[in-house]
């Protein structure tokens, strides 16, 4: 009998090493990716010190605040798909965790704060509130108009907002701001990412189907800008002007099929439909209920993301099971990026000991900085224009089909600069 209990106690001891060593290798390969060699390396003590006990080493805390508003989205296009109001925060709120299981080890906590808001407030009045308390690290899940009212504040001049919302490339070019990172795929980065894709497989003659609102038309400025680049044609250009309530009703596939066809049908010869619809009213009917039968790439089919629910390469397969453990539902583009903007900072901190915001920056836009993502190299920022660069998915529905930058491509310095604006194209001035 003392066998036997014996045995079922090595047994429950094996099983939880090996639960416990599949977590820690999941955190180190996406997160702490130089392990050891950073701890042993860190810096003293700085700034934010608070004394846990008496004789004990001191713990430097980065504080952080989550600001965002509760904006109405449209709910999924597919009954699959499961409407989510909490994007974002979750994955902020793993990768203070995440910061958490290395900064123990050498004295240093990541404190997460969030302040989210109804979208009718006032985020100025909100923001002005933050900064009052000290706050100056800031992740916004912000739109375009709140990200620059909280931008613009004086007190906001000397803050870091890592914007994990936004792909305009307008915040990225006339209207960006030195306080602001964009961490989410420009418009331009997107459409680039799909343009070298189409041009490796020689489908360079494109049929543009867009919808009509200030998302849609600044997704497809993107798109015919990728088509100079490239050396691809749009030959034809349609908006979708019908009404998609139809899809409830008991014939309401019968109706989707004529409105697609009806769309798509006398168009010049062309090898894909590029759809752009952002709000997912009709993209994603226009696979295998177009007039011509022809692939459909855009915001719809073959996509071009951060982030994707098949993608499992370079340890993202650890980060897709801890997530989905931890929310309970599928990581978004959104969830990986607010989880990139908590890692951003947990990464300047642990490699400079500083929690202010100047040293932050500083070591952000050094040629040191890089950060760990699961995408197979290291992530840093453009300094002309604040944008992260990094390799996009290229996703259909249920697998990864290719990651840009495609093969072939070249840059002199970072190949994932051929994706969106480079340096001598930027038209980034800095306002404040």
């Amino acid at each position: 009998m003392r066998d036997f209990i014996g045995q079922l106690t090595t047994r429950r001891a094996a099983i939880v090493g090996r639960l416990l060593c599949r977590y820690v290798r999941g955190i180190l390969l996406g997160v702490v990716t130089t392990g050891f060699a950073a701890i042993l390396a860190a810096p003293g003590p700085g700034r934010a010190e608070v004394q846990t006990a008496a004789g004990a080493a001191p713990v430097k805390h980065l504080h952080i605040i989550y600001l965002g508003k509760h904006y109405s989205e449209p709910p999924p296009l597919s009954l699959l798909d499961k409407a989510s109001y909490d994007k974002g925060i979750q994955g902020a709120r793993i990768a203070a965790v995440d910061n958490n299981v290395a900064g123990k080890f050498i004295g240093q906590e990541t404190d997460l704060s969030e302040d989210v808001i109804p979208q009718e407030a006032n985020i100025a009045a909100e923001a002005k509130k933050v900064f009052a308390g000290g706050a100056s690290l800031i992740v916004a899940d912000l739109e375009a108009d709140d990200l620059l009212a909280i931008a613009d504040l004086p007190e906001a001049k000397n803050a870091i907002i890592l914007d994990i919302r936004t792909s305009d490339d307008d915040l990225r070019q006339e209207r960006c701001r030195r306080n602001v990172f964009h961490l989410a795929p420009s418009y331009a980065m997107r459409a680039d990412a799909l343009g070298q894709f189409l041009l490796y497989k020689r489908w360079q003659r494109w049929f543009l189907v867009h919808g009509s609102k200030p998302a849609d038309l600044a997704y497809t400025a993107a798109v015919k800008r990728a088509t100079s680049r490239y050396g691809s044609h749009i030959v034809a250009e349609r908006t979708y002007t019908y009404s998609a309530r139809s899809r409830t009703t008991d014939t309401g596939h019968q109706q989707t099929e004529q409105q697609m066809a009806l769309l798509t049908q006398g168009a010049p010869p062309y090898d894909v439909i590029f759809v752009v619809d952002m709000d997912e009213v009709f993209g994603e009917y226009l696979l295998f209920n177009s007039f011509d039968p022809r692939p459909v790439v855009g915001t719809q089919g073959l996509v071009a993301v951060a982030w994707h629910r098949s993608f499992e390469e370079y340890a993202g397969q650890e980060m897709q099971n801890r997530f989905e453990n931890f929310a309970h539902r599928i990581m978004t583009e959104r969830d990986y990026e607010g989880w990139l903007a908590v890692r951003i900072f947990g990464e300047a901190m642990l490699r400079t000991g500083a929690t202010d915001a100047k040293t932050l920056r500083n070591y952000i836009l050094s040629d040191e900085f890089n950060v760990a993502a699961y995408k197979g190299i290291g992530l840093s920022f453009r300094r002309w224009d604040l944008q992260l660069r990094q390799p996009i998915l290229l996703a259909g529905p249920r697998a990864l089909v290719s990651i840009a930058p495609i093969e072939g491509f070249l840059h002199p310095k970072y190949l994932t600069d051929s994706l969106g604006y480079d340096e001598p194209e930027t038209k980034c001035h800095f306002a404040n």
